[in-house]
């Protein structure tokens, strides 16, 4: 599941446990949208590696060629 999926479900969650008042709904929703964010941040960590990486390359490649 990706990160805005988790966290719409959080958000769902949370708004459900509090109509209810459940407490264990409201934290379960709350743990979903924390876990949504932990991905966020790696993937986006992942997509600035590749960058980094394909950058050097061209760089390595382009000075092979001089």
């Amino acid at each position: 599941m990706g990160s805005k999926s988790d966290d719409l479900k959080g958000r769902a969650k949370e708004a459900v446990g509090d109509l209810t008042d459940n407490e264990d709904l409201k934290r379960e929703g709350q743990a979903d949208r924390a876990g949504g964010k932990v991905k966020e941040v790696i993937e986006d960590v992942g997509e600035k590696a590749e960058r980094l990486v394909d950058d050097i390359k061209d760089k390595v490649q382009g000075s092979d060629k001089d």
